[in-house]
């Protein structure tokens, strides 16, 4: 048992101290979370190439059990968002996002996903996804390095170890909400700013449908 799990709170004999550890529930289970972290196989920019690299021999982020990247949402843990979030794109986040099973995270990887970036300012972009699904950690840089990504998913290591099951939201009966898909037309609609968006919708659409 490594020292991470193990607690000191209750004294263990000197002659067993080799043979038998004393844990807790959180430790043991949130030791095993954070050491079999799978992130979602997606990319969105330049960013990606950095996330990549990041898997690759040379940093190898399978050293913290994170080899496994995921094709599909709903065998992931954690989504990386590296790169500029589009309009377009962002009702697809939002999807795959709510497909994740809990306990999921998001990083958001680089200036674009964690505020804009140099693109912010465009008609087409989103100033930072963390307005549409709740970001755990963000990671500066444009583009952020190989050994910025590995800082912040021990980040993620570190506040998963610090969680507890009879407290994190994940664990807690009725918290769990889908995250509403927004709508994109002339521009993003987010149904969570309109609590009233679908009735409208639907009377404009009886109204569309009416013959004159």
């Amino acid at each position: 048992m490594s020292e991470t799990t193990s607690t000191t709170e209750i004294p263990i004999p000197e002659e067993l101290a080799s043979q038998i550890a004393i844990t807790s529930l959180d430790k043991i289970y949130n030791w095993s979370r954070r050491s079999s972290v799978w992130p979602l196989m997606f990319g969105l920019a330049c960013c990606a190439i950095e996330m990549i690299c990041t898997a690759a021999s040379r940093y190898d982020f399978s050293r913290f059990g994170m080899e496994v990247m995921r094709p599909s949402p709903r065998q992931a843990d954690v989504m990386i968002v590296s790169g500029t979030v589009t309009k377009k794109m962002i009702p697809q986040i939002v999807r795959l996002y709510n497909q994740m099973p809990e306990p999921k995270y998001v990083l958001a990887m680089g200036a674009c996903a964690s505020g804009g970036g140099p693109f912010k300012e465009g008609y087409n972009v989103v100033s930072g996804v963390d307005k549409h699904v709740p970001v755990d950690v963000y990671i500066p840089g444009c583009p952020p390095t190989p050994q910025a990504l590995l800082h912040g998913l021990i980040k993620l290591q570190e506040k998963i170890d610090g969680q507890s099951v009879l407290s994190a939201r994940w664990y807690q009966r009725g918290t769990s909400e889908a995250v509403p898909v927004p709508l994109l037309g002339p521009d993003l609609v987010d149904p969570r700013d309109y609590p009233d968006f679908a009735e409208k919708l639907k009377a404009q659409q009886e109204r569309e449908s009416t013959p004159a």
